[in-house]
């Protein structure tokens, strides 16, 4: 499994893969060559071998294009995600062309800002237009968790993760130096 790229870690900062999470990723070639189809599948298999993500956007990986994968139920604090047969969805070349609903606050975690959760405003509902596996068009609406689950996989694309977006950032006690010297530089 490849590793997952982070902003920080062990207590320092990581330059060079925050310049590929940080970068807005490029579009995959439709119809799907080689070297997509390899690419998606990388994106894919990382994310199957994971219990500990509700999605997987390809930069977290070291990829900068625009393909993500998530999971679509089965949601459950007190469990691991587990992946079972078609419980997840692939999509490629995301754009969210739709922001219905309520805005909902709520506590994101991110396989790329480890040991931090982050009040996060999102919509409740979505439309989304893009490409499945296969390279056919999809256009589909999106509620709920599984709406910002797709927004967050999304803002990944686009270089933004939930520092960004966040209102309170909540970090361990015993990290509260390294922490706030980080998110005091961003203000």
């Amino acid at each position: 499994m490849p590793k997952t790229w982070t902003l920080w870690k062990d207590e320092k900062l990581n330059e060079n893969e925050t310049r590929i999470l940080r970068r807005v990723a490029d579009e995959i070639p439709i119809p799907f060559d080689e070297e997509g189809r390899r690419d998606i599948q990388k994106v894919v298999d990382s994310f199957l071998n994971r219990d500990d993500a509700a999605g997987l956007a390809a930069p977290q990986i070291g990829i900068s294009k625009k393909i993500i994968v998530f999971k679509t139920k089965g949601f459950s604090a007190d469990t691991k995600m587990q992946r079972k047969g078609n419980d997840y969805e692939v999509l490629i070349n995301p754009k969210i062309t739709q922001y219905r609903g309520n805005k909902e606050l709520e506590k994101e975690g991110c396989l790329s800002c480890p040991d931090i959760t982050v009040d996060v405003v999102r919509a409740t509902s979505i439309k989304v237009k893009g490409f499945d596996r296969e390279g056919r068009k999809i256009n589909k609406r999106y509620s709920g968790f599984l709406a910002r689950v797709v927004q967050h996989e999304v803002d990944h694309l686009d270089g933004k993760l939930i520092v960004d977006r966040g209102r309170t950032i909540y970090f361990p006690k015993e990290k509260e130096a390294f922490f706030q010297t980080i998110f005091k530089a961003d203000e």
